[in-house]
């Protein structure tokens, strides 16, 4: 007999990131960032001259965030007691856009933090991923978390089936985005997340 299961994002989902990440670049690289909902690449500047860091250090400051900096990275609130409650009636993987080489630092950052669930790494639109992890598991009913609107998309258009969840858990950062128009709901709070997801899976 199947399970039913939640693929759920790490970064701004269970962990935040992007206020670690901006008080890291202000800290150790004389840069601001403020988010912008049109364009990421806009979002550092320089604070000597208010200049946009250039498009090919973005990528590789990043990089360097995961390679030297994940220790940063704190809980989002309610995020162990949720999953601890629909872990119960459902099986967990968390799915992470991350190169494969950070696969053992997120598992260990995870577990630091007492989440002890499946850890797969993915590069780019997340619906094939969710596709592989299901027909793997042969799973049923599946509910996917994520805060990036292109990925509700990318598995809306592979595995239509999934309930999906848009949670964008840093307040800073929700207030400036919308629903993404290709999920289910939009709920940035895991208290109430969780009950929502254990309605899809048939009761509290």
């Amino acid at each position: 007999m199947t399970r039913p299961l939640l693929i759920s994002d790490c970064d701004e989902v269970l962990l935040h990131m992007m206020r670690h990440f901006g008080a890291w670049l202000a800290s150790d690289h004389d840069i601001d960032f403020v988010p912008q909902p049109e364009d990421f690449s806009q979002a550092m500047r320089y604070r000597h001259d208010g200049s946009v860091v250039e498009k090919e250090r973005i990528w590789p400051l990043l990089d360097q965030f995961f390679e030297t900096e994940m220790h940063r990275q704190t809980l989002v609130p309610h995020a162990i007691e949720a999953l601890g409650r629909i872990g119960e009636v459902a099986d967990i993987v968390i799915l992470t856009n991350l190169g494969d080489q950070f696969h053992p630092h997120r598992v260990a950052q995870l577990e630091t933090h007492g989440i002890r669930h499946e850890v797969v790494c993915n590069q780019g639109g997340k619906g094939p991923a969710v596709a592989r992890i299901i027909a793997e598991r042969q799973a049923s009913p599946v509910v996917f978390v994520d805060d990036i609107a292109g990925h509700h998309s990318s598995v809306a258009k592979h595995v239509p089936d999934v309930w999906r969840l848009h949670m964008i858990a840093e307040p800073d950062i929700a207030r400036l985005f919308p629903p993404a128009p290709d999920a289910h709901i939009r709920i940035d709070d895991w208290n109430e997340a969780s009950y929502w997801i254990l309605d899809r899976f048939g009761g509290r």
